[in-house]
């Protein structure tokens, strides 16, 4: 018997047209998602293709901090466990494992970003400012 290795190389490019400015790029902090939070097709892009069994968290999705936990979830103005203030936005995709119930990402907390450009949407007129929030202008 000969064992063969297979290599396998994918090249991701963030999608960042949301991203207006690179105010901020160099100063983002890393997060813990909660993925039990997440949507498929809004949030991320779930894998179709065997060989490469892993979703891809989209660049750009607004993200609220759950006070009870402590992780990130979907930014949400009508939600009552923290996320209804915005914390940042996803600044890099990332590749996670299907059932990986915590995701670590790159958070941009102050910057400049396209509301009409951001995965899901946003609605900047039910954003609530708090000074422990997030430092985004929205154009």
């Amino acid at each position: 018997m000969t064992v063969q290795p297979i290599t396998t190389s994918v090249t991701l490019t963030a999608n960042r047209s949301w991203l207006a400015s690179l105010h901020g790029t160099d100063q983002t902090e890393t997060v813990t998602l909660d993925a039990s939070k997440l949507v498929a097709g809004t949030h991320y892009v779930a894998s179709a293709d065997s060989t490469q069994p892993y979703s891809r968290l989209l660049s750009g999705v607004p993200l609220g901090r759950i006070t009870a936990s402590g992780l990130y979830g979907p930014f949400d103005p009508a939600a009552v466990d923290g996320r209804q203030n915005l914390a940042g936005l996803v600044f890099e995709e990332t590749l996670f494992a299907p059932g990986q119930p915590k995701i670590p990402c790159a958070l941009l907390w102050h910057g400049v970003a396209r509301a009409a450009k951001i995965p899901g949407g946003i609605d900047t007129t039910k954003i609530t400012l708090s000074p422990t929030g997030a430092l985004i202008r929205f154009v």
